[in-house]
């Protein structure tokens, strides 16, 4: 961050074609930035003195120190610089340029990545767009090579993965295999990001590591209505944007994506396989991989995911079903708020669920929400059972009656799912963390008495796990990966929350760490 002194510079962005496109002017008395400098992340925008210059040059990690040392000035840094990440995010600017047809595939699988973890970024279609046509005329992508993604620094990527995006963007930071840090966090949901925030606070070390975005599935909620505060309702996404920021305050390292393959528990301190190739050590590991949604057993529904079928609703998603009827599958909380949200945007949902009626499964403020719009249908005891399409993604769907056999078909091209949630823990095979029958994390009082005894061998000194450590010593489970854990936002939070004291006790018992030695 630069505080300027003395002189006048001019903070602008790139349009991909080498042209400077003018945001503002600052002079004496600002200061440049916004949220990436907290983290060390390159600057989305370019600053240009337009005479002699004399700044204070404030380091990441100074600038850290100040919002914490100093609360009254620390809060207004902090609002000024998530302001500035807003604006940079609601206008496009100083981010990646994403060139090609709106709703294709690619295009929305990049719009979500960046969108999701907050990036700027502008999206233009070649047909009503120059810039995006000469961009085209140059490169001559081939259909499978779209968006064209334009970097800041001018360099052109052909529908990139989102790691390739990612790595381009300078949105990762260089991982020691040297280093070893206090907590690593696997899963940056609000049970991960709570986990990060405290336990950073309190003077840790701490990694999170992510394989797509932060917020998990509560990010992509439109709306969540009963989370303690918030009378209102806040959305996903500004609740997980706002812990993601306040983890960076307090020092916490962030890496996404990135997918850990596989965890070593058999030494001290334990080791993360990352699918990069990097190995991170850590004296203790949080599993907080949260869940996916499931995929029914519908035919050939891989191949159209991200073509018309998909997993969860944004803005994005809903901005491509403006007049458009579209089908929802689903029960529970997570469909009724993406029914609600969809329901300003589509021409009609069809909302289908397997039981005979919502009471079960969903909160009552949303049943009667949803009640009281007209162009949502309620068809109970029903299921999707064949999709429709072609190359450019679906065209139809058919559902079938599960109490009287009868079918219907819809030409439509939208179709949501939200049908349960299987937990991410596949990646756990093979490093003593015992899963229950149905692969969620069994923690403290879940573990057997031939647990306990397996793991009292193993562990000199204790007779037993604390109540969110697994059958692997230091090895912790929280949110909704955990078995036997409330699916709610809020007792995920206080998971995150509620663990990070037992992380401090293990510290201590190993490691001689006090409070003292924390600044608590």
């Amino acid at each position: 961050m630069f505080v300027l002194l003395r002189g006048r510079i001019l903070t602008s962005r790139k349009n991909g074609l080498g042209n400077e496109l003018p945001v503002v002017e600052s002079g004496p008395g600002n200061f440049t930035g916004e949220v990436g400098q907290l983290s060390g992340q390159p600057a989305l925008a370019y600053g240009r003195a337009l005479e002699v210059v004399q700044a204070l040059v404030i380091d990441p990690s100074s600038l850290r120190a100040v919002v914490v040392a100093e609360a009254e000035l620390g809060e207004r840094i902090m609002r000024a610089l998530i302001l500035r990440r807003m604006a940079l995010v609601e206008t496009g600017g100083g981010g990646p340029l994403l060139i090609g047809p709106p709703g294709g595939a690619g295009m929305v699988r990049l719009q979500g990545f960046l969108s999701r973890n907050a990036h700027p970024h502008l999206m233009l279609d070649p047909a009503l767009d120059s810039i995006a046509e000469d961009v085209m005329k140059l490169h001559q992508p081939r259909p499978n090579e779209l968006p064209l993604v334009v970097c800041p620094d001018g360099t052109v990527l052909k529908c990139p993965t989102e790691r390739e995006l990612a790595r381009r963007l300078g949105l990762y930071i260089d991982l020691s295999a040297d280093r070893v840090y206090d907590v690593a966090i696997i899963g940056a949901g609000p049970a991960g990001l709570a986990a990060a925030v405290y336990a950073a606070s309190e003077g840790l070390s701490v990694l999170v590591l992510d394989t797509h975005s932060f917020g998990g599935q509560a990010g992509s909620s439109s709306r969540i209505e009963n989370y303690l505060g918030f009378p209102t309702g806040i959305s996903g996404q500004a609740l997980a944007g706002c812990a993601y920021v306040q983890a960076q305050k307090f020092g916490a390292e962030m890496v996404v994506p990135v997918k850990v393959t596989a965890l070593d528990c058999s030494s001290y301190p334990h080791m993360l396989q990352l699918d990069c190739g990097v190995r991170v050590s850590a004296k203790t590991v949080v599993i907080a991989t949260g869940a996916r949604y499931r995929r029914p057993a519908i035919p050939e529904l891989e191949k159209y995911e991200g073509r018309g079928v998909y997993y969860w609703v944004s803005p994005i998603e809903a901005a491509l079903c403006k007049q458009e009827e579209v089908v929802l599958v689903g029960g529970g909380n997570s469909a009724g708020q993406a029914i609600v949200f969809l329901a300003s945007h589509a021409a009609h949902v069809h909302h289908l669920i397997r039981s005979r009626d919502l009471v079960k499964s969903m909160s009552k403020y949303l049943i009667d929400r949803i009640g009281s719009l007209p162009n949502v249908t309620l068809h109970t005891e029903s299921e999707v059972v064949a999709i429709e399409g072609c190359e450019e993604g679906v065209s139809g769907v058919q559902w079938r009656n599960r109490k009287d056999g009868s079918k219907q078909t819809k030409s439509l091209r939208r179709i949501f799912l939200f049908v349960g949630a299987d937990p991410n823990t596949d990646w756990l095979e093979n490093c003593g963390v015992k899963l229950n029958d149905k692969g969620f994390v069994c923690t403290g009082l879940d573990l057997s008495p031939t647990d306990h005894e397996q793991w009292a061998h193993s562990e000199n000194g204790r007779s037993q796990p604390l109540q969110l450590e697994t059958s692997a010593p230091r090895v912790f489970a929280i949110g909704d990966a955990r078995a036997n854990s409330i699916k709610r936002v809020a007792a995920a939070v206080g998971e995150g929350t509620a663990v990070v004291a037992q992380l401090h006790a293990l510290l201590a018992l190993h490691e001689g760490y006090s409070d003292a030695t924390h600044g608590r």
